[in-house]
């Protein structure tokens, strides 16, 4: 019984490194640390996703688990980035730069209470809207390309593309989840080859790759939308 209960709290304590890897990286980013700030949100994605893993791993899901990784998200993704943004840029743009990070914290409470009530009802294969762990990697990695090749000069553009991932998160945008991805024998040794030479690559350019591939996958949602309405225009024309 004793065991039991231990195997319960493990899953939560990866929920509570999430929290705490998050806090920590809001107080690098108010010391101006902001490489370091936006590597510390891409640690607490790796937590936050190892917290649900090891929970079906050990069968210990509980309501408890679910309602405190919610809170861990509006923490390690809403707040965090947010402040790395504000920081970072926001405070030269004054009341526009506090209301993007303030509508960001927003957008991502209303996503995570929208994905609350509807995970029973929805494909788990997808997610309706884009999920606010993906919104927070993406303005943490561009921060990272903003000041590693110093685009200060374009900061506004990062304060835009910030809006837009926080409009993305609350839109009905579809984008797929890999949570239930199967892979057959023949898939298992092409998929290990393409990851082996995706991490090498992430390696040499960590920064660009991580930014490009969470770029490619918020653009996924929008630009199925717009192949979805072009086939059915086609549809209704042929007909």
């Amino acid at each position: 019984m004793q065991r039991s209960n231990l195997l319960y709290v493990l899953p939560n304590l990866f929920t509570a490194s999430s929290i705490f890897v998050g806090v920590i990286s809001i107080v690098e980013a108010s010391k101006e640390h902001f490489v370091l700030a936006s590597w510390l949100i891409l640690l607490a994605l790796i937590f936050d996703g190892l917290d649900g893993r090891i929970a079906r791993m050990t069968n210990t899901t509980s309501q408890f688990g679910v309602e405190f990784d919610s809170l861990a998200d509006i923490i390690s993704f809403g707040i965090a980035p947010a402040m790395l943004l504000y920081f970072f840029i926001g405070d030269e743009f004054g009341r526009f730069g506090i209301l993007v990070s303030a509508l960001y914290v927003i957008f991502g409470a209303i996503r995570l209470a929208r994905f609350n009530i509807s995970t029973a009802k929805t494909d788990p294969s997808v997610f309706i809207g884009l999920p606010i762990p993906t919104a927070a990697i993406f303005i943490s990695m561009w921060i990272l390309l903003f000041h590693k090749y110093a685009l200060e000069n374009y900061s506004v553009t990062l304060l835009v593309l910030s809006l837009a991932v926080a409009i993305l998160m609350v839109s009905n945008f579809r984008y797929p989840s890999f949570k239930k991805v199967t892979l057959d024998k023949p898939m298992v040794f092409k998929t290990m080859i393409i990851f082996v030479l995706v991490a090498s690559l992430l390696y040499l350019f960590s920064a660009e790759g991580f930014a490009l591939i969470i770029l490619a996958y918020v653009l996924y949602g929008p630009l199925r939308a717009l192949k979805t309405i072009n086939t059915r225009k086609f549809g209704r024309n042929k007909t």
